[in-house]
């Protein structure tokens, strides 16, 4: 059963890449706290299943295939989630993709564009499009960047994911400032190592071997928990600054990564 804590209650929230991870996670979080939720993925069948799962517990939740690389997709439902439920007070943009992991030398401006177009210029349509309906009233967006690209560089091949995530996080600095005037709030969740399926939209080409760096960095060093984060642990950072409890919050970045960051760099 949903076990109702009223931190969402009677808000709208969006969530992009809900079929999964970090997105379903905090989509059902959301839903335990009141909101009526908006799930959005490329993938029907697994936002189907979140939409199920919410439904079964006592939630309220509707599903929209949509790809954010796609800018008439994720415009056509965020229109369907104001039309259905009269307002979006809340965006949890977190879609994404891992995408190409290669030397620079050897990637080629295809994979690039695909990582960036995804990531980045897809975060960007999703914000942009929810601006009209909380200019109004007000409202929260929270952003899914990275320690990627942030505090975390050392990444054999992982140039256009880090790049993108670091402009992300750069556009909810950029959108905290302007959309201050509208008493919308705009920050950002970056995460480390979390248990998810997004190692599954990587791809690594045959040269990465050659990307190498003149120190060791620990394959698995997480001093807090020695070992990857959880889904949830994100959801609960993104539920604080999504709800009014972070109602003096805006432009900042929060790490999530139990202290990964620290040593990795």
């Amino acid at each position: 059963m949903i076990n109702n804590m009223n931190k969402m209650q009677n808000k709208v929230a969006v969530v992009t890449g809900a079929g999964s991870g970090i997105g379903k996670a905090t989509a059902i979080r959301f839903a335990a706290e009141g909101a009526k939720v908006s799930l959005i993925d490329r993938n029907e069948q697994t936002v189907r299943e979140t939409e199920k799962e919410i439904k079964s517990a006592g939630g309220e939740a509707h599903s929209f295939t949509a790809n954010i690389a796609m800018p008439e997709e994720i415009s056509q439902a965020i229109k369907g989630t104001a039309e259905k439920w009269g307002s979006v007070d809340v965006l949890f943009a977190n879609a994404g993709i891992l995408g190409m992991i290669s030397p620079i030398e050897y990637f080629s401006s295809e994979e690039w564009a695909h990582t960036i177009t995804n990531n980045m210029v897809g975060t960007f349509e999703t914000v942009k499009q929810v601006i009209p309906y909380m200019k109004e009233k007000g409202g929260s967006i929270v952003v899914t960047s990275s320690v990627s690209g942030n505090r975390q560089i050392a990444q054999a091949g992982f140039s256009a994911y880090s790049t993108s995530k670091a402009g992300i996080a750069v556009l909810a600095e950029m959108a905290a400032l302007e959309l201050a005037q509208y008493k919308i709030r705009v920050n950002t969740v970056c995460p480390g190592m979390i248990d998810t399926n997004i190692i599954d939209s990587q791809k690594e080409s045959k040269y990465i071997n050659e990307v190498k760096f003149p120190f060791d960095i620990p394959e698995n060093g997480i001093p807090l928990t020695h070992g990857p984060g959880q889904p949830e642990e994100v959801a609960n950072v993104v539920l604080f600054l999504a709800s009014d409890e972070a109602a003096h919050v805006t432009g900042t970045k929060v790490f999530v990564d139990g202290a990964e960051t620290l040593i990795k760099g």
